[in-house]
């Protein structure tokens, strides 16, 4: 490995869990992979702790990087077509559909591939240890970084999809028709009846036939997991969704469960 390689690090913040992902641009190969998930929900003073810990005792992270991203990935975010936007009405937007707190800093993402903007609260102490420890970088909302990927993904798809990204309590479900964002939301979970529930009903709702409507599903779910039973008892057509990425992944990463990993390697 040479010294002057080009290098970019993504790091994904979640109050249950982080991940991390190293891009060798110079060998086009992701060379480092891994998800950390916590016992219980931790404050973001916790996460920031546990994210020091895990960047100052593993020799990876001490290299020099041209390019750092963080995903926040929480519930605090909202969609906003591009038309309609006006960036002084950002607390407006998101306080319908979040519990904000008045100090809370409000950002956006734009996602340009549906002409929206992604109106949401990042981890500010997070955003605060990452620029003092690396300097400059990049921050994103997790639900805009899934919204380009599901959409570029059902680009050839006809009819209704349903993706779904399975965290340890949440699932956000996103369902395109003929390659149009129809609805994205995020959901909290804590028994597999809640996880079947929620996705049945944006079934219900969406007037979806659990007969003929595909899901793709990514994240924190594997065959033979009683989330994954539940969910195939109920409908027909399930899989994991399948990427072909442009790099290479390290001959030691377990390809059959590199959909635990889709929302990382999108990063890049």
């Amino acid at each position: 490995m040479k010294i002057n390689d080009i290098k970019e690090l993504s790091i994904q913040i979640n109050l249950n869990g982080l991940s991390f992902c190293i891009l060798n641009r110079t060998t086009n190969t992701v060379e480092y992979l891994k998800i950390i998930d916590f016992e219980q929900k931790l404050t973001p003073d916790a996460v920031l702790n546990q994210l020091k810990t895990e960047l100052g005792s593993n020799a990876v992270f001490s290299e020099d990087f041209n390019d750092v991203l963080v995903i926040h990935q929480n519930e605090l975010a909202t969609l906003v077509p591009e038309e309609f936007y006006n960036s002084a009405n950002k607390t407006d937007y998101l306080k319908f559909n979040s519990k904000i707190l008045k100090n809370d800093f409000i950002t956006e993402d734009n996602i340009a591939i549906n002409k929206s903007v992604n109106v949401y609260v990042p981890y500010v102490n997070i955003n605060n240890y990452i620029f003092e420890t690396f300097g400059e970088f990049v921050y994103k909302h997790s639900s805009s970084i899934l919204i380009d990927a599901f959409l570029q993904n059902s680009e050839t798809a006809e009819g209704s999809n349903v993706y779904i990204n399975v965290n340890k309590t949440t699932i956000e479900i996103l369902v395109v028709e003929n390659s149009t964002l129809q609805l994205f939301n995020v959901f909290e979970y804590h028994s597999k009846e809640d996880f079947l529930y929620y996705i049945l009903f944006v079934f219900e709702q969406l007037k979806l036939d659990v007969e003929t409507t595909a899901v793709q599903l990514c994240g924190n779910i594997v065959i033979g997991d009683e989330l994954f039973v539940m969910l195939y008892i109920y409908i027909r057509h399930v899989s994991f969704i399948e990427e072909a990425y442009d790099f290479k992944i390290a001959a030691e990463t377990d390809r059959r469960y590199l959909h635990q990993h889709f929302l990382i390697l999108n990063s890049f």
